[in-house]
């Protein structure tokens, strides 16, 4: 079984997150419900993720950055994180009480741990804050796991 976790942009257009989720599904495919994906369930990637995983029938792990994550996320996402949360089969919670840069970056690192590979939903731009997807990229790469870069062609932010 392979553990393979996701970090990358929020607020994706919906033209992009359409493209991203096709990019997704495609690369997940190949390993059915022999995987176990790791997610922050967060808006953008970390939720289109976490939809192929389901709907590849394999299981998920949530990673929750801290107590607030989830007022901290945008209203209209809650009712999707919300579901997300319950179908995984394992929460992974930090010990933060604030959904602050500081506490994603330590989620990022902490879902890079605890898998084989990394996809990352990611147009190749440094990170806007601690804890953005490059941050989370860069840590991944100096464990020596396995990383995926995954953005559209002629996408934009």
């Amino acid at each position: 079984m392979i553990r393979i976790g996701v970090t990358g942009h929020r607020a994706l257009a919906p033209e992009v997150s359409s493209a991203v989720a096709a990019l997704v599904f495609e690369h997940l495919e190949p390993y059915g419900c022999e995987m176990v994906g790791l997610s922050c369930l967060a808006d953008g990637a970390d939720a289109v993720f976490a939809e192929a995983v389901l709907a590849a029938g394999a299981p998920l792990e949530a990673v929750v950055p801290a107590a607030g994550y989830r007022e901290a996320l945008p209203e209209e996402h809650r009712p999707v994180y919300d579901r997300l949360l319950a179908q995984s089969v394992l929460v992974h919670e930090l010990p933060r009480t604030e959904s602050t840069p500081e506490a994603h970056l330590e989620a990022g690192r902490l879902l890079v741990r605890r898998c084989d590979q990394l996809v990352a939903v990611w147009d190749g731009r440094p990170a806007r804050g601690p804890g953005g997807t490059a941050d989370v990229v860069s840590y991944a790469r100096s464990l020596s796991r396995p990383v995926s870069v995954l953005w559209p062609e002629g996408a934009r932010r």
